[in-house]
């Protein structure tokens, strides 16, 4: 290649750089959207919202983040260039977490207080249905096909598959106490629920609602009432899980194929929710008690750092 079109190509590359990914963080106590800059982790702003934000979410296209204000009784839209809160849409009272379907037109909402799911048209800006489920729903899952959604009911200890299309609970499956959170895996043959006080993981069937495995922790000098499953992270290759598993401050690294717990991370204290970067070389833990959020290299299973954010972060997400 010529001497000019190396130089030429240089400074191309220098004059537009990559398009760097942001991390998002809610901060329960303050009342605040911790953004980051996901790469090197410096600080780009900290946003103002609702009251008690915690569950949050993106668009399918990264426009957006959706962020339920639990005590405001509302759900806000960020936009995730500007920054700005853009949108407030109805959500019943408490919402505590979300998902969103393929398509971003719609929302599934926990309404913990009412024992209902709510169905957030996203285009209108409020609720079009509610779907009546076990006592104190919590995490929701939409499938990756959008048929079928999951909702854990943390006092009823149940995962219930519900059938989008007819907004009927098809199957009801007992897990273990007080679930937290739901994550299908990339082909939607299973589902991945949490539970906090049993100190578990349940790996259920999504054709036939049947448990697969349960999945138990034990951290040598760590007292079984504080290993508390609570988010989940699965790599998109079919080889890992991640498990948060709060005040015992360690996140488990799971076999997604053989459920076998190959080690436990040190973070910060209390973890509570998980996020992977877009290549899910990296993910990104929201520790509720040291007030920050750990990074760990997903290909050598190490922790990074940590790097404070606001008071009690709670949902984290990462956006292109």
């Amino acid at each position: 290649m010529p001497r000019q079109m190396i130089l030429a190509a240089m400074l191309l590359a220098v004059a537009v750089p990559a398009s760097a990914e942001r991390l998002f963080v809610s901060n329960e106590k303050d009342n605040t959207i911790t953004v980051l800059d996901a790469g090197t982790l410096d600080k780009i702003d900290t946003v103002k919202v609702g009251t008690r934000p915690r569950g949050i979410v993106l668009s399918p296209d990264g426009k957006s983040l959706f962020i339920c204000a639990s005590d405001s009784n509302h759900i806000e839209v960020m936009d995730t260039q500007s920054l700005k809160i853009v949108r407030t849409l109805a959500s019943n009272p408490d919402p505590e977490l979300f998902d969103i379907d393929p398509t971003g037109k719609t929302l599934y909402v926990a309404n913990e207080n009412d024992n209902m799911v709510s169905i957030v048209d996203v285009a209108r800006g409020g609720v079009t249905g509610e779907i009546p489920v076990g006592v104190e729903p919590e995490g929701m899952a939409v499938s990756p096909d959008g048929k079928t959604l999951v909702n854990t009911s943390e006092t009823t200890s149940m995962a219930h598959f519900i059938d989008i299309a007819s907004h009927q609970v098809a199957g009801s499956v007992l897990v273990g106490s007080r679930p937290r959170f739901a994550e299908w895996t990339r082909d939607g043959s299973k589902v991945w629920v949490s539970s906090e006080v049993g100190g578990s993981v349940a790996v259920i069937d999504a054709a036939t609602h049947k448990v697969l495995q349960t999945i138990k922790f034990a951290i040598p000098g760590i007292p079984a009432g504080q290993i508390q499953a609570v988010g989940l992270a699965l790599s998109k290759d079919g080889n890992l899980a991640f498990a948060a598993l709060g005040p015992s401050n360690r996140v488990a690294v799971i076999d997604q194929k053989t459920y076998e717990v190959k080690k436990y991370l040190l973070v910060g204290q209390r973890v509570w929710h998980l996020a992977f970067n877009g290549d899910q070389s990296r993910l990104y833990t929201a520790n509720g008690v040291s007030n920050d959020v750990s990074v760990i290299d997903v290909a050598a299973l190490k922790v990074l750092k940590s790097v404070p954010v606001g008071r009690a972060p709670w949902g984290v997400a990462v956006s292109p």
